[in-house]
């Protein structure tokens, strides 16, 4: 070997020890930073339990002053009688609501969770307020029942009846004979035992009164399928509803169904509906819905009831079908949905689902072969539609379903960092997407803009190192939407992920789950599920309307103590109106499509009016919860609510109020109308009825 190239050998050997040095003192810093932030949480957490200690300690003292009070004494033998009947009520009760509390002040601290406790007492209070007001007055019962509609529409209600309690049959008889809306048949099969004959004997005695109730007395129970098939082959009428033999309807359900197919040829209609046990005055939960979302749909039937649609529909998506046995109208609405030119959701609590022992309502385990066929129906509907996926149990929830698309391709994504100093926040970023990420087939666009940290300059320097990292100079004043449609010029890739730099990695495949969704052709943005490094959610969708403009879903949740967001929707992907560029991956087509970020939004609202403007181009906005990263919020910017940040911030504030006026005022389809723009998400609006 020649000198000359023994020099070269050792120049790159030495080259190749600074590099790996590099590498290692930035694994340290990394690791450094992350204990830091452990220590300042552990330190949180032990002022937390001194001061449950402190309160312990006085209810010790508190407890000991009574057992040796002489009013103690006196009552012992009253106390011997109550004891043990007191303990067989309410142990379960008393002992789950213990481990709650517990749970909630070890995740939560005191405050927090005395603002839970208010917060479900909150919620209660205004629940049967909402619930009392839903109840029609003499007036609007007396105007339901005298209106005249243009069209002719019969309801065929379908229930499969079987072994069902005199009391709950009662019920739900009578609340379809006192729906305000008169053009309806009840259609009911009946599959029930010997021992239950007076279903039969009832059920007749209610048809002799009156001429829309059929009843049919099966000679064998066919189960919930062939007996629902079996009213669907009574049934006259136009329009088919399905019901539940022991829930009960709301009296004007039919009246506001034929409302929306009158004015907006509605062939697929559904509702909010609440669950309750024996008092529908007391409602357990209010099940306020999003209008039709595809994904939400796929990942659990949130639709589920009141559904009714044209029977022409039926007829063409097919009837109730064994293969999915357990989840049937789960299958169905897929099939219905897949089919319906209008599907319309009507926010009104218009069915009451029953909760006792043996329902689904009161717990999905009751029948645990539900979850094995509402997997089977979405692989199903996804091979209708010729899309490459398979459905899977996701996790934390029951009932809720995971779609893992297969990736058609591995593309080169280009992510896009804008950078001012903040050496520590990018060097974490930098590090967790290179260490963490299974996705490999990535470049690194850093936009460099004014930095004057000497540190920052020399990590440049070894990230040039790397044929996949590029520093691109921004030299004008900062205005984000500039920055990354600067870089989108430059960018190599098919699909773009903007990336703030005070992002972490923690889903290693954060990338795959977020391309699984960016390349259907029916989607354009994707966003993740965004932490605080203590665990409450930033960013986990974007609901148009809050306060005026624009907020966070779920905006600072506690996530450690279990909680799952309302109705699980912390578990699940789902559509939305705009997801935030924190962390957001779109195809480059479709971003060039829509003119990338508008440069009038220098700092706020730009992620939010680029996902508006996919939106009106009938492209779906995803956030999915299976690509977890911290965020970590550095404040580079300072205060938007001080001094010039303010006064730019109003400025854009109410340019996006009237740019997207008309969409604002209509109402974000994700997010119901009975819940508060004005404070918390998902939180009831008290005056919704009023």
């Amino acid at each position: 070997m020649s000198e000359q190239n023994k020099n070269m050998q050792n120049d790159l050997s030495q080259e190749q020890l600074v590099r790996e040095n590099q590498e290692l003192q930035n694994e340290v810093k990394y690791v450094e930073s992350k204990l830091q932030i452990l220590r300042k949480e552990y330190d949180k957490r032990e002022d937390e339990l001194a001061e449950v200690q402190k309160k312990l300690d006085q209810m010790q003292q508190d407890y000991l002053a009574v057992i040796h009070s002489s009013s103690w004494r006196v009552t012992a033998p009253l106390r011997a009688i109550l004891g043990p009947v007191s303990r067989l009520l309410h142990r379960s009760r008393v002992m789950g609501l213990v481990r709650k509390v517990f749970s909630s002040l070890k995740h939560n601290g005191i405050a927090g969770t005395f603002k839970k406790i208010g917060g479900k007492l909150s919620y209660m209070k205004t629940a049967k307020k909402f619930q009392s007001r839903n109840v029609l007055t003499a007036q609007e019962r007396a105007a339901q029942r005298a209106a005249t509609f243009p069209k002719e529409v019969t309801f065929s209600i379908l229930v499969p009846l079987y072994n069902t309690p005199k009391k709950y049959l009662i019920e739900m008889i009578e609340s379809v004979l006192g729906q305000t809306y008169g053009g309806w048949e009840l259609c009911l099969a009946d599959g029930s035992t010997d021992d239950f004959a007076f279903v039969g004997e009832l059920c007749k005695k209610y048809a002799e009164k009156d001429s829309r109730i059929k009843y049919q007395k099966l000679e064998k129970n066919m189960g919930i399928v062939g007996n629902s098939n079996e009213c669907i082959k009574m049934a006259t009428g136009n329009y088919i509803a399905l019901f539940d033999h022991d829930d009960v309807l709301h009296e004007a359900a039919l009246y506001e169904y034929m409302k929306v197919i009158c004015e907006r040829d509605a062939d697929f209609i559904f509702s909010d509906e609440m669950t309750f046990s024996t008092d529908i005055s007391k409602p357990i939960v209010m099940h306020f819905k999003a209008d039709y979302a595809v994904d939400n749909l796929r990942a659990n039937n949130y639709i589920c009831h009141f559904t009714a649609f044209s029977r022409e529909l039926l007829d063409q998506a097919g009837w109730f079908t064994y293969e999915c046995e357990g989840s049937q109208d789960f299958d169905l609405v897929l099939r219905l949905t897949e089919k319906a030119k209008h599907i319309v959701h009507v926010p009104k609590i218009l069915y009451f689902w029953r909760s006792h022992p043996g329902s689904v309502a009161s717990s999905i385990d009751v029948k645990p072969y539900c979850i094995t066929s509402g997997i089977k129906a979405v692989n199903n509907h996804l091979k209708r539609l010729g899309i490459e996926g398979e459905a899977v149990e996701a996790p934390k929830l029951t009932s809720i379903y995971k779609i893992n698309y297969k990736l058609l391709e591995q593309p080169l994504i280009s992510i896009i960092i804008p950078n001012r100093d903040h050496l520590q926040d990018l060097r974490r970023c930098i590090t967790s997407v290179m260490k963490i990420s299974t996705y490999k087939n990535i470049e690194i666009l850093i936009v460099e803009n004014g930095s004057s940290d000497p540190e920052l300059q020399e990590y440049y320097a070894f990230l040039r190192g790397y044929d996949n990292v590029r520093i691109l100079e921004w030299k004008e004043e900062f205005n984000y939407s500039k920055i990354n449609n600067f870089a989108v010029e430059s960018a190599k890739g098919k699909y773009l992920l903007f990336l703030n730099n005070d992002i972490e990695v923690i889903t290693p495949n954060w990338i795959e789950e977020m391309l699984m969704y960016a390349q259907r052709d029916d989607v354009g943005a994707v966003g993740a599920k965004l932490y605080y490094p203590d665990r409450k959610i930033q960013h986990a969708g974007i609901i148009l309307g809050m306060r005026g403009t624009a907020g966070h879903a779920h905006y600072h949740v506690q996530t450690k103590d279990g909680n799952l967001g309302f109705m699980g929707r912390l578990y699940y992907a789902q559509d939305f109106m705009a997801v935030t560029a924190a962390c957001m991956l779109v195809s480059k087509e479709d971003f060039e499509s829509v003119g990338g970020f508008d440069p009038e939004f220098k700092v706020a609202f730009n992620d939010v009016d680029f996902c508006l403007k996919l939106y009106e181009r009938g492209k779906l906005n995803v956030f999915t919860p299976f690509a977890e990263l911290y965020h970590y919020e550095s404040v580079s910017r300072g205060s938007d609510k001080k001094g010039d940040n303010n006064l730019r911030f109003k400025e854009e504030e109410q340019r996006f109020k009237d740019r997207w006026k008309a969409l604002i005022e209509k109402g974000d389809p994700y997010y119901n109308p009975n819940f508060s723009l004005q404070v918390a998400t998902f939180m009831l609006n008290e005056h919704y009825y009023d």
